[in-house]
């Protein structure tokens, strides 16, 4: 019964978490939408995480990145800086600054100008992740980790309207800041969604708050989550081989233990 409890509060703790940090969402949805905190297709990979099934027997399939990857636009948002004039280095180096960069926190404040990693030759994250795939794939670390990542159990347990309130209001607050957001994304208990996407913007008409996001696993195209105000409840509307259809949001990568 001990040990219940205490893993009661635990979790308690861990719904709340942040719950305090934003105001209500009727405050904010007050504010105006600000703009995208992010350019999609600028500031994204132009390569995709790739899907096992879809893509079963590739020599070089690139599966189950898909956490490292929404993690790593954030840092390369918050700590690099790109400098198309400069020189371009060997793909050796390159791989060596993508880990000084995704090595850092993503819940760090952005770095001013001067004390980002640079990546000389290339004006963007999109430039040189496409014609630096190789070196950048070479850089990117911690696949394995981010599977066992502890708070990724969340997803196996029904979690009350409530809390996905405080995370549209919580995203909200943090798009507002200028800050995308990363989710961990699921529609158990279908066997279908275990994912994660970046959001880096919304809109909202009427009763919805529409969530614009990256999917690592669409290079092309941004994703859409929605949220229902009235019924407090996320849907997925544009998601990579996903149907639209009700979910679960959590958020990730936000504290030291989150």
């Amino acid at each position: 019964m001990r040990k219940r409890s205490a893993w009661l509060a635990i979790l308690v703790a861990v719904i709340g978490a942040g719950c305090a940090s934003a105001p209500p969402l009727a405050e904010v949805l007050r504010a105006p939408a600000p703009g995208p905190t992010l350019a999609f297709g600028v500031e994204t990979f132009a390569f995709a995480n790739e899907n096992r099934v879809k893509h079963r027997g590739k020599p070089d399939l690139y599966a189950n990145w898909c956490f490292v990857m929404a993690r790593a636009v954030t840092q390369f948002h918050r700590f690099a800086r790109f400098d198309p004039t400069a020189d371009p280095l060997t793909s050796e180096e390159y791989t060596e600054r993508v880990r000084q960069v995704t090595a850092r926190p993503p819940w760090h404040p952005e770095l001013p100008p001067a004390e980002r990693v640079v990546f000389p030759g290339y004006g963007s994250l999109h430039e040189l992740s496409r014609a630096q795939e190789r070196a950048v794939k070479a850089g990117l670390t911690g696949r394995i980790a981010s599977w066992f990542h502890w708070t990724n159990w969340r997803v196996v347990y029904p979690m009350p309207r409530l809390q996905q309130e405080a995370v549209a209001r919580e995203t909200l607050a943090e798009l507002q800041a200028g800050r995308p957001v990363q989710w961990l994304v699921t529609n158990l208990p279908t066997i279908d969604l275990n994912h994660t996407v970046l959001v880096y913007g919304y809109r909202t008409e009427g009763d919805v708050i529409d969530f614009a996001v990256y999917d690592p696993n669409d290079r092309e195209w941004p994703g859409s989550v929605r949220f229902d105000v009235p019924t407090r409840q996320f849907w997925a509307m544009r998601l990579y081989d996903v149907k639209v259809g009700p979910i679960r949001a959590f958020r990730m990568y936000y504290s030291p233990l989150l």
